[in-house]
Order: C-alpha cells, then structure tokens, then sequence
C-alpha cells in the first residue's frame, strides 16, 4: 500500500496550486524571518496527540472529512477518494502496532499514520523489492516502521519544508520516536514526482537498489528510507 500525502490541488489532489501559492506566497516568504512571525508561532500552533483504535473507529468520518478536504478533485472524485480512504484505513487500523497521530488546534487540521512491517508483508506489493542488502536485514529483524499516510494541508507541503516546526516533520518524527529504534519507510508511486518531492523536502531518501543486480527496475512504487 503507498503511503498518503494528501493536498489542495485538481483531479485526484494532484496539480493546481493552494491559496498559499503564486505571488501572495512569494510575498509571504520575503517577509518572514525567524524572530518575527506573523500570528501564532508555528512551533506552539497545533497540538500533536495519538488516538487509540477505538477513538481512531469513533472519529473515521472526521479523519474521512479532512481527506476529502485536503485531496480536492471536485464532489464525485472526492467522495470516492474519502471512501478508498476509509477503507484502507478500517483495515490498516487492525495491524499490531498500529498508531495514528492527530495534529488540533481548534479543530482537527492534519493527521500521519503507520505500523511496524517485515519484509514478507504483503505491504510491499507493487514496489522495486530489489532492496539492499541492509534495508532486507532491517525488514527480517522488525526495524522498519511503515509510515502509511500523511495527510496535511497544502501550505505544509510547500512552505518551509526544512524546518523543525513543518507540520508534517513535527508528525513523522513523533511516529518514529514512537517506535524506536526503527527507521521510517514509505512506499510512493514512481509517477508521482509532487509527492516524491514533498516527501524528499521533509527528510525522506530514496532507497537505491544495488548495483550490482543486472535486472532493470520493476516497480511501480519507489521506497524511501527516514531516520529520526
């Protein structure tokens, strides 16, 4: 199963720019600085928490509500991206080790979800299973942490990527020292370049098949590798 990345944008949460893009942005980015931030600090701004199983089942048409919110595609295609959604997700929420992590803070405003996976998984279905040597042996001894979805609002995929306080960071570090010592690992499909950039941004590395193996890549998803 690729992981999630969810954002404002045309068919499908793909293309089109946010409300936070074009020359307003621009504008925005030139004017920030670190010791004068606009409104409410970045770092203090949403509270990150873990939801149980049972609240993640109580609260799946709110989780369902952001994605949808977050994926754009117009009513039709967004409401058969929330349902694939929530399907996916009712069924992932049953793993061993399960954890989805809820950012608020008047209202629920980004989410991030994984579990640990081994390399038998059928998690890796549709990926280049040509690893190296070392992420095989991190998938055999359980140090591999699968990060499922990140699902965050536009503005968090394109501004400020490198900082601490980026929201989807602040999500995807809290996931991992969660579930220390395993390494975050994340499967996204080889077309999708925005979200392979966005991933890239936040700290994610490609996983490089070794070199020695003859055979041409195979996959249709790519693997990406994050440490804490």
């Amino acid at each position: 199963m690729t992981a999630d990345l969810v954002r404002h944008g045309g068919a499908d949460g793909q293309g089109g720019a946010d409300a936070h893009g074009g020359a307003d942005a621009a504008q925005g980015e030139k004017q920030w600085s670190p010791g004068r931030e606009r409104g409410p600090s970045p770092r203090q701004g949403d509270r990150l928490r873990p939801l149980s199983r049972r609240q993640v089942e109580d609260r799946f048409e709110d989780l369902g509500d952001l994605y949808e919110e977050t994926s754009g595609g117009g009513t039709r295609a967004g409401t058969r991206s929330r349902a694939e959604f929530l399907r996916r997700l009712a069924g992932e929420v049953r793993r061993p080790g399960f954890t989805l992590l809820i950012a608020e803070n008047t209202t629920l405003t980004a989410f991030a979800y994984g579990f640990p996976v081994r390399g038998a998984d059928p998690w890796w279905q549709g990926c280049d299973t040509r690893l190296p040597r070392t992420v095989r042996g991190l998938a055999v001894t359980g140090g591999l942490f699968a990060v499922s979805g990140i699902v965050v609002p536009a503005r968090v995929r394109t501004h400020y990527q490198d900082r601490d306080w980026n929201l989807a960071r602040r999500l995807q570090r809290r996931l991992l020292d969660d579930h220390a010592p395993a390494l975050g690992v994340a499967l996204l499909p080889a077309a999708d370049t925005e979200t392979l950039t966005a991933y890239r941004a936040w700290g994610w590395r490609d996983v490089v098949a070794e070199a020695r193996d003859p055979r041409p890549p195979a996959g249709a998803c790519r693997v990406l590798l994050l440490g804490r």
